[in-house]
């Protein structure tokens, strides 16, 4: 495979390259598609099938100078795209900026028409509700090791509140509202945007990634766990009774052990 004179993959090679039996089109996803790549993006080439079940899973390649992640895709998984709240989010703007690079049969053209017309309806959305509903329960678990890791000092079961009191309440946060996000790198700033960047939402979930101020792991969960609570009340007239009851257990213990406001303007 050889560069193109612009320094950039010869993506009409890595096509051929990377064509196998049974696949009808390669598509070009990822920054290189959409014009942002920098020195250190991966090239994502996505494969897809005309036929077969399952997730085809992906694996990463390196050829001159560049890492290729090459992902193929089945239609299961491409219907998935359109109905789960979850892939819709993480998927539908990455396919309308998608670069059909191997096409004989349009039918990667055809997805991306699908996706450059699809619309967040009122059926997505109650689909989107009922996601995050079970996924603040989900995320309860990491709470629950937030309060206990507070307690004891306890590295391990801090480091795991860490992830599901930031990562896990953005992604609740972007299916919920039905973010269309860029990319993998987009996810946090175009879920803020959506929120609000001068919302409280916003200043605590800085903290609990450690953004502004909150340098020390403790603060960084007592942040998690003052935006668990937070998320739950934006998100009070969606959840689902018997999640409600759950969520609101949480909330009741996170505070009692975390009295009073925190100052987000100083950090915590």
């Amino acid at each position: 495979m050889a560069r193109e004179k612009s320094g950039q993959p010869d993506f009409g090679a890595l096509s051929t390259h990377f064509r196998a039996r049974d696949v009808v089109a390669v598509a070009l996803m990822g920054s290189y598609a959409r014009g942002d790549a920098g020195r250190f993006s991966d090239v994502d080439l996505v494969r897809f099938y005309a036929e077969g079940v399952g997730n085809g899973g992906a694996e990463t390649h390196f050829l001159d100078g560049f890492f290729i992640v090459v992902s193929d895709v089945r239609p299961a998984q491409v219907e998935e795209w359109f109905y789960k709240p979850d892939q819709a989010s993480a998927t539908i703007a990455g396919l309308r900026s998608a670069r059909p690079l191997w096409d004989p049969q349009a039918f990667f053209t055809n997805i991306q028409k699908r996706a450059r017309v699809f619309s967040w309806g009122a059926e997505m959305q109650a689909r989107a509700d009922a996601w995050a509903s079970s996924q603040m329960v989900g995320w309860i678990e990491e709470a629950q090791k937030g309060l206990a890791g507070l307690r004891s000092s306890h590295e391990g079961r801090l480091l795991n509140a860490r992830f599901g009191l930031s990562w896990g309440l953005v992604n609740v946060m972007r299916v919920q509202r039905g973010v269309l996000i860029s990319g993998d790198n987009g996810t946090y700033p175009e879920v803020i945007q959506n929120i609000g960047p001068g919302s409280r939402w916003a200043a605590l979930s800085r903290l609990a990634f450690g953004m502004d101020g909150a340098g020390s792991l403790t603060s960084q969960v007592t942040a998690g766990l003052r935006l668990y609570i937070h998320t739950a009340e934006l998100l009070a007239g969606i959840l689902k009774p018997d999640d409600k009851r759950l969520v609101n257990e949480v909330v009741r213990r996170i505070t009692a052990e975390l009295p009073g406001e925190p100052n987000l303007a100083a950090g915590m």
